[in-house]
């Protein structure tokens, strides 16, 4: 590029800030590159915004490169996402393995491999002894399901079969196909499953891509690799690394034994015991399997008989599940001859014929003779002829019982090399002193064998080369390629050294030390006699978090938190040299920090002592709270209203509720309550004692409301019930009026009216024919009442017959009405159809020959003229 390039700066050792970076630059084709300096030849604005964004640049690169260093770390992984994963994982398998009957085994390998497939820097490579990163291509065993390097594992399998295909002494030993076997489980493959190309976990996507949703180097799709043993269903997890877990199918099966109804179970714990007794019959005929329901067969039949061995000589008590034994006599039985006895053991079959009789071959076998078997078949007198262990001669003697000897003719031989010959003995070996030159198969040291047959055997020196963990050489015997991993442990032990985890030698460098269960037994920094209880680490202690318990000058403890070792930010003055100079951090430095205020509540009371209230220590002053004084003052009805103050006090036996010099002068008016019924306030200012008497004028009505009058306000505010109704009356007749509509013939009152009206009124009876004169109130109360007499039921009587005779008469005259309107309707209708018949007798009806004459008299006409 054109522009300004920034080389990334180098990350400190677990400090994460850069130390410096160089500012280059390249211009033109050349790529030239020259230092940039604040004296540049471009113009001081245009150089000063390069400068600032080149420093930019260089930050963030750095930046860049240390997170990507530390997050690339196994060691740094964070550990609460780790846990997390954990506890995820494991709620998961939890619910798996709670709805699993079966053993959960495989179901605990699975959640292992998941567990460390999530975590970073948990997958190891056996072969290069370092992590299995998710961006990596890799190969898992499908033995024991181990992942490594696609590299490292086809690395692996090449060296394998070259050492074990390497000729030795057989010609025919490179010719075989030998397997190749796993680092870990030693599970052999055969040369034609090398892995040559990268799959995921159940080998259906080839080179899968990197997802972070998912487990690394899975392909997302459903396993459906068959469950191991085979039950014929597929496993239906989502592609992960490690073994399938449990068949979680239901099927419905019987127990062994066959005898209780089928159930639905997990197919992987399809199989299972009723608990009732099996029943069946065991292999000695006579007795039935007592134990639970099981698999498989029976146990052998646990009762002991007495049982004859297989001639049937002897008897003895043995268990009933072996009744056939043997016993150690031989048959002894006379064979047919008659004159040998059978020299088997114990045997059931018959003995057979004697094994000397019969044809009968002479050592060499080249004749047969047929003898009693009593007398030894001789040797026949010719050449024995049988071929030598040399495999090329014949023996020349006669024939004889018993082994050939050796042979002993003088053949001329070559050497195992082939460079010389010498004739000797055919049974002696023939090996040169000539040493092979031939390079072996490590490709460093020669052969050096007498007499070598060129098949030279692999180099018996040992390796000697550094391995990888740099601490060890390799052991083994000269190879080519690159050496196995060092075979070593080394320890990694904690602080104290109490805790200790072995790891792969060369592998301590960078592994975590393990976390340590005992307490740090180091002396406290701070002034506390003994600290706080934390596990073994490394480095300085954590600081000191128990609270400091020094004495203030008030004398409570201090309850803060220890203050010894506080670390405080120290700031400089330093100025920067140029735009180039990357920013200082601040430097921390540990001091101790004094004690902060005491903070102890102490009870305090207020300036003018309504409330006690808790107060920190350092600040316990007496303070004015936000209520009124509220001190009596000297007109011995109000309250001090000034906001709490201090009071002095000028004699010591004074009432500490009363006001003091500092308190408010009473300025109201009187406020004391007056008299009942009396409306005027006092007319001296608020005063202690009672108020004088009211001699003002009310003015008032009276209890019917319609005269004023005057009366003097004390007379009335203390007179009784009696006297003020006698006050207020203006002694008129009472202007309301009674509920029977009648006015009140009583005085000015208070109060309702009296019911009982005297007022004569005229009562009538039903009819109204009969009156009479009575008392009001006797009428309200239903005391009289006025009965009709024979007379006016009489003319009720006359009446009521009046009324049903023009009731009579009014439907008599409806029907009359009615039936006029019906003749009258008859009528027209009937002149309608006597007009419509005077009609139908003028019509007459016509003939045949009126209706179809024309139809007739048109073509006769046609053909008459036609003719004419």
């Amino acid at each position: 590029r054109a522009g300004a390039a920034a080389r990334p700066p180098a990350p400190r050792a677990r400090g994460g800030a850069c130390v410096a970076a160089a500012v280059i630059s390249g211009e033109g084709t050349g790529g030239e590159c020259r230092v940039l300096s604040p004296s540049s030849a471009l113009p001081e604005l245009s150089s000063q915004k390069k400068f600032d964004e080149i420093k930019k640049a260089n930050q963030a690169a750095a930046k860049k490169l240390v997170e990507e260093q530390f997050s690339s770390s196994s060691e740094d992984d964070d550990e609460d996402a780790e846990v997390k994963q954990g506890k995820i994982l494991a709620k998961t398998f939890t619910i798996y393995t709670s709805q699993t009957d079966g053993d959960a085994s495989e179901l605990e390998r699975t959640r292992q491999y998941m567990n460390e497939a999530f975590q970073s820097g948990a997958m190891t490579c056996l072969i290069c002894i370092a992590s299995v990163k998710r961006n990596q291509a890799v190969w898992s065993c499908c033995g024991c399901f181990c992942i490594f390097h696609l590299v490292c594992i086809q690395k692996w399998a090449k060296d394998s079969l070259f050492l074990v295909s390497s000729p030795l002494t057989d010609d025919d030993f490179g010719k075989k196909d030998y397997p190749w076997p796993c680092p870990k489980c030693r599970f052999e493959y055969k040369r034609s499953e090398t892995p040559s190309r990268y799959y995921c976990y159940c080998g259906k996507v080839e080179n899968p891509a990197l997802d972070p949703w998912l487990v690394p180097h899975s392909c997302g799709q459903i396993c459906e690799r068959e469950f191991r043993p085979s039950c014929g269903h597929k496993c239906l997890l989502l592609c992960h690394p490690g073994p399938c877990p449990p068949c979680p199918k239901m099927v419905t099966t019987t127990c062994h034994c066959k005898k209780a109804k089928p159930v639905p179970r997990r197919c992987s714990a399809k199989e299972w015991s009723c608990r009732l007794p099996c029943g069946r019959t065991l292999l000695c005929g006579q007795h039935t399997c007592e134990n639970a329901c099981h698999a498989g067969d029976c146990q052998p039949c646990p009762r002991v008989s007495k049982q004859r061995c297989i001639c049937g000589r002897q008897t003895a008590e043995r268990l009933c599940a072996s009744p056939q034994w043997q016993c150690d006599q031989v048959c002894g039985k006379c064979l047919p001859c008659g004159n040998h006895t059978c020299e088997r053991v114990c045997h059931a079959d018959p003995c057979g014929d004697c094994p000397r009789s019969g044809k009968r071959s002479c050592p060499c076998e080249k004749s047969k003779f047929t003898l009693p078997c009593t007398e030894d078949v001789p040797t026949c007198g010719d050449s024995c002829d049988k071929v030598l262990e040399c495999g090329i001669h014949k023996c020349s003697q006669r024939c004889h019982r018993g082994p050939c000897e050796i042979c002993r003719q003088e053949v001329e031989k070559q050497c195992r090399c082939g460079k010389h010959t010498k004739r000797m003995p055919c049974h002696k070996p023939y090996l040169c002193e000539t040493k092979c030159t031939k390079i072996r198969d490590c490709q460093k040291h020669q052969c050096r064998r007498k007499c070598c047959s060129g098949n030279c055997p692999p180099c018996d020196q040992v390796c000697g080369r550094t391995l990888g963990c740099r601490n060890h050489k390799c052991p083994s015997g000269c190879h080519r390629g690159s050496c196995n991993p060092c075979p070593e442990t080394v320890d990694v032990k904690c602080n104290c050294g109490k805790t200790v985890i072995k790891v792969p030698c060369g592998r301590e460098r960078t592994i975590k030390p393990p976390k340590c269960k005992q307490l740090c037994s180091r002396p406290p920094t701070c002034h506390h006699s003994t600290q706080e209880k934390h596990y073994c680490h490394f480095g300085r202690c954590p600081p000191c978090r128990q609270s400091c318990q020094k004495t203030l000058t008030c004398g409570h403890l201090c309850p803060v938190s220890c203050h010894d070792e506080a670390l405080v930010k120290q700031t400089g003055l330093h100025q920067s040299a140029g735009p180039w100079e990357q920013p200082s951090e601040p430097a921390f430095i540990q001091t101790a920090l004094p004690c902060p205020p005491c903070e102890v509540p102490v009870p305090v009371e207020c300036l003018g002592q309504h409330e006690v209230s808790s107060l920190p220590c350092h600040s316990a002053n007496p303070y004015p709270c936000i209520r009124f004084c509220g001190r009596l003052l000297d007109c011995q009805n109000h309250t001090c209203m000034k906001e709490c103050h201090h009071v002095t006090k000028l004699n010591s036996t004074e009432d500490e509720k009363k006001a003091g010099p500092e308190c408010l002068q009473c300025e109201e008016e009187c406020t004391k309550p007056r008299p009942s019924g009396c409306p005027h306030r006092c007319v001296l200012p608020c005063h202690p004692g009672d108020c004088p008497s009211c001699l003002q004028m009310l003015k008032i009505k009276c209890h019917c409301k319609l005269s004023i009058l005057y009366i003097e306000c004390l007379k009335l505010t203390c007179a009784d019930l009696e006297e003020k109704e006698l006050l207020t009356s203006c002694k008129n007749q009472c202007p309301k009026e009674l509920p029977c509509g009648h006015r009140c013939k009583g005085i000015c009152h208070s109060g309702s009216c009296p019911l009982n009206c005297s007022q004569k009124v005229k009562l009538r009876c039903l009819c109204k024919r009969l009156k009479k004169e009575i008392q009001c109130s006797k009428i309200k109360e239903g005391q009289v009442s006025l009965e009709c007499d024979a007379l006016c039921k009489e003319m009720k009587r006359k009446a009521s017959e009046i009324k049903e005779a023009e009731a009579k008469a009014a439907v008599e005259e409806e029907k009359r009405r009615q039936q006029a309107e019906l003749e009258a309707f008859e009528n027209r209708l009937k002149g309608r159809r006597k007009n419509k018949r005077r009609k139908d007798e003028v019509e007459v009806e016509q003939s045949s020959w009126q209706k179809y004459k024309n139809l007739i008299m048109l073509p006769v006409f046609g053909v008459a003229v036609v003719m004419v």
